[in-house]
């Protein structure tokens, strides 16, 4: 029997030792014997950031529920504790049974963001696993990924064994039965991935692939090279929110992390059709939680936990087809007789209702956070966004008149087609805000009115109209962040944004294919990891690994590439067609808008039965 680590004499040494003890309200502890098969949810950063995502709550609870099922979690150790644990020998650990992570059957990194591939590599490391696919032997747990990022997975192809695309409620349970039969025969890995391959829908083995390239370092073939493997492999949906597994409790943290409250998901998928956004493509077609369904989770999580604030989560929340029946349900029974405020994220400039806004307020007390994403409607229709200055000068006098003193407005720079002019628009729809406030307070700006201004840079996205499209180079996107500081001074205006090279980088790892395997190892091996985090990211050591590869940064992140180029990602469907996604792209070269799905089918090739209707 695996014998548990010892980290106490650690946790009197680090910063916020209760990131590694476990022991929360509502986790879980089970009994482990030969027949349990052991899953380690991998968040790939810190305890912070990973207990504040859903989806690990969400398959944390669901494979625990399950017969010979133990789910635990690891998450990145911060730098002062993985000194401590390579100093004392302690390898990556789960928390709830503090057994080493190598033992386990599998490990789950889930894929939110691509600078956390190094912290993957460095998490497997920490474990004791080889971190190449080709070197793991029965004794190795399986890698298996999923997530947004997985849908070019071809960068850490190399590092991966089992990749579940798109929603993988129903996936990960099949995969757990077909496991537990495998593991009664004694066979080898291969003939595992190959059984899973075969039989469970949206599981792809980058392994089975192999690719081959032009002279010009395009790709010129995506062959499948196993019998019964699918060519193309296709994603996996949840046709049906109300029957699909969603946890009556959450584990609840005893420090503070990024998201601390209830998450209550309102509905997958969004019908606006972004043309920079993946998430608004991928996760096609909507499908909605029916209000008796979100009334029944959101007792048993108020129930369990002792929350005190409740968040609606979707990609578009004010999109929800009930939202002013739902938010009034939950300020009347909640907010007015339990003092649980709510939050009502991703809201819309063309859909927003301040009367409903001011009685959340009246519980929490908060700022307005809108994305109008560009500073001029031509550039707004380029994108498809949908919303025109006018829906903004409504919004913000209604909420001004209504007493909000606060608001956020984010943008993209470098979007495809921008121009000076819609840089400078940025600048007016600020001082335009600031005017709105003035003519809502009888002139007056008052100490506390503040507009902060977020910009970050466009990145080509992968399964969007605009992954042919380059990205800005690195200095261009700084001028244009020059541009906009020397015009966003003012007392009542603050002005934030991204950093140019971390946009850089997630723009090559979006758009790249396994030749950046080796990039990626040997930039981890000098010494990379928590890229996303300003503090410790090292450009000037991953240009050191391109350049001892000979692999051009430039030639994944600032290339425009032809329709007829094959992608890295093109052996995967996910619903969407590739002809709609250029469609969309020359729509976008003209301006021209496509209406929200919600109002007329746009042909994007997904599946309207499972979307009841409301695709």
């Amino acid at each position: 029997m695996t014998e548990r680590v010892n980290i106490e004499k650690l946790l009197k040494k680090v910063e916020k030792p209760a990131r590694y003890i476990g022991n929360e309200v509502n986790a879980c502890k089970k009994q482990v014997d030969e027949n349990t098969v052991r899953f380690g949810f991998s968040f790939p950063d810190t305890y912070e950031v990973g207990m504040s995502f859903l989806g690990l709550q969400i398959l944390y609870n669901l494979l625990n529920s399950m017969e010979n099922v133990y789910c635990e979690r690891v998450f990145a150790p911060a730098a002062d504790m993985e000194k401590l644990m390579r100093e004392n020998g302690v390898p990556l650990f789960a928390l709830e049974s503090r057994h080493p992570v190598k033992d386990f059957d599998f490990l789950g990194f889930t894929l939110q963001y691509e600078l956390s591939y190094t912290n993957i590599l460095n998490m497997l490391d920490l474990a004791g696993i080889p971190l190449l696919a080709k070197d793991r032997t029965n004794a190795d747990p399986f890698i298996i990924v999923g997530g947004p990022c997985a849908y070019n997975v071809e960068p850490i192809a190399d590092f991966t064994d089992i990749v579940v695309l798109g929603e993988a409620e129903e996936a990960i349970a099949e995969i757990m039965q077909s496991y537990k039969e495998w593991k009664q025969t004694g066979g080898g890995r291969e003939e595992f991935l190959l059984q899973i391959a075969k039989s469970v829908e949206g599981v792809y083995i980058p392994s089975f692939y192999e690719v081959s390239y032009n002279d010009d370092l395009t790709i010129s073939g995506i062959t499948c090279t196993r019998d019964g493997v699918p060519a193309t492999v296709s994603k996996r949906i949840i046709k049906n929110m109300d029957t699909s597994y969603y946890p009556d409790k959450i584990i609840v943290p005893f420090i503070d992390i990024v998201h601390d409250r209830i998450m209550l998901e309102v509905f997958r998928g969004c019908t606006r059709g972004c043309r920079f956004c993946q998430a608004g493509m991928v996760y096609r077609p909507i499908r909605e939680r029916s209000m008796d369904s979100l009334k029944s989770n959101l007792k048993k999580l108020v129930d369990s936990t002792g929350y005190e604030e409740i968040s609606l989560s979707s990609l578009s929340t004010s999109d929800y087809s009930h939202i002013e029946e739902l938010t009034e349900y939950i300020l009347r029974e909640y907010a007015e007789k339990e003092k649980i405020s709510l939050s009502l994220p991703s809201l819309r400039l063309d859909n927003f209702s301040s009367e409903l806004a001011q009685k959340i307020q009246e519980v929490r007390k908060s700022g307005l956070t809108f994305a109008p994403e560009a500073g001029t409607q031509r550039l707004r229709d380029v994108i498809n966004k949908g919303i025109t200055e006018e829906n903004l000068e409504t919004t913000m006098k209604k909420a001004f008149t209504l007493g909000w003193k606060n608001v956020k407005l984010y943008f993209m720079i470098g979007l495809p087609t921008e121009t000076e002019e819609d840089l400078h628009g940025i600048k007016v729809l600020a001082y335009n805000v600031i005017d709105y406030f003035r003519e809502a307070n009888g002139g007056k700006l008052g100490k506390h009115f503040n507009v902060t201004i977020s910009t970050s840079s466009f990145v080509p996205k992968p399964f969007t109209p605009f992954q042919w499209e380059p990205q800005d180079g690195i200095g261009l996107l700084r001028e244009k962040q020059r541009y906009l500081s020397e015009r966003l001074r003012n007392k009542n205006i603050s002005y934030k944004y991204h950093d140019t090279k971390t946009s850089f980088l997630e723009a090559v790892f979006a758009r790249g294919d396994r030749r950046l395997g080796k990039v990626i190892l040997d930039a981890y091996r000098k010494g990379c990891k928590f890229d996303g985090w300003e503090e410790s990211f090292r450009f000037d050591l991953w240009e050191e690994a391109f350049k001892e590869n000979e692999v051009s940064m430039e030639f994944y992140a600032n290339r425009r590439r032809e329709y007829d180029e094959i992608l890295p990602w093109d052996h995967i469907d996910t619903g969407v067609s590739k002809q709609f996604l250029i469609n969309e792209n020359e729509k976008a070269k003209r301006g021209e808008l496509t209406p929200d799905c919600r109002k007329g089918c746009a042909g994007c090739g997904v599946n309207l039965d499972i979307a009841g209707g409301l695709c």
